[in-house]
Parts: C-alpha cells; structure tokens; sequence
C-alpha cells in the first residue's frame, strides 16, 4: 500500500516532478514509524463518528528530499510502499534528541486526498547510519521556500483576477 503515494522507477526510486530537484538523499538505514487516527469521535454522542483509536505502521527504507516534496520509500514486503508529502502539507515539525537514544524527527502532516492518510496523521524517522541535524535543517530551510513560493503564488493569482 502507497500513502500519499509516490509513482516509482523499477529501480524503486520516486519518478520526479515536473521541475523537481533533488536537495538530499538518504539511501539507507532510515526508519519511519507513521501513526495515522482512524476517524476521531464526532459530536458529543458515543455513538457518532469513529472509535478515536489509531494505526501504527513501521518500516526501514530510503528518503528523498526535494524542492517540492519529502519521500519515502521502503524496502520491499514492508507495511507500506512509499509515502510522499508535498512541503506545503507538512503543518508542524519536531526535532528531538532524548538523553538515550538517538535523535529523530517528527513532523504533523495535512493528507491528500484519496492517499489513504486521516487529518492527525503523524510521522517518526529515525536515521540509523547518518546523523539527523544536518537533514533536519536541510528540510526546513527547503519547507520555508516552499510555502513561501505558494504564497506568493496564490498572491500573484489574486492580483490577476483584479
């Protein structure tokens, strides 16, 4: 199963955007634990609405950063195939660095739709053969632009229509 899902070469690497380059790779050793709420309760009625529970999903793989989107794309026989996220849909971010263990990042995400994702939707990733800090800061300097570009594209359509 894909989520948010990303189109793959046969060598299981993400078929680029139009436009789309590449700023970082990490081509092993990447673990990624998605948390995805089924639908939350709605309204005040037990009955109404989803049981507010949650799945959890794991896999080891690859990542691709881009000027567009963040990448994953897992070893074969895994709990899913890939997950794409375009850096506009990437709500929060969180970089933690517990006392044992290894550093790892988290991040909120807006799904698409039809990709299989609920709102609430979370990601953990972990690198297990790279250090995380200097990605993290890659991925959020490459996230600021990009929302930055929407913004001023959605300005530029606005003014147009006066």
């Amino acid at each position: 199963m894909a989520l948010n899902w990303a189109m793959l070469n046969p060598n299981r690497t993400p078929v680029p955007l139009p436009g789309e380059m590449t700023i970082a790779t990490v081509d092993s050793g990447v673990d990624m634990l998605l948390t995805i709420p089924n639908v939350p309760p709605a309204g005040t009625s037990d009955s109404s609405g989803g049981s507010g529970g949650f799945q959890k999903m794991k896999a080891m793989g690859r990542v691709w950063l881009t000027d567009q989107r963040f990448i994953f794309v897992s070893e074969p026989n895994s709990s899913f195939e890939s997950l794409s996220v375009q850096l506009h849909a990437i709500l929060s971010t969180g970089f933690h660095q517990p006392t044992f263990g290894s550093n790892y990042l988290t991040f909120q995400l807006k799904p698409s739709p039809e990709g299989n994702l609920t709102d609430g939707t979370s990601v953990e990733v972990r690198f297990k053969e790279r250090a995380m800090f200097e990605f993290v800061g890659m991925l959020e300097k490459t996230r600021e632009k990009a929302i930055y570009m929407r913004r001023q594209m959605a300005e530029d359509e606005e003014g147009l229509r006066e």
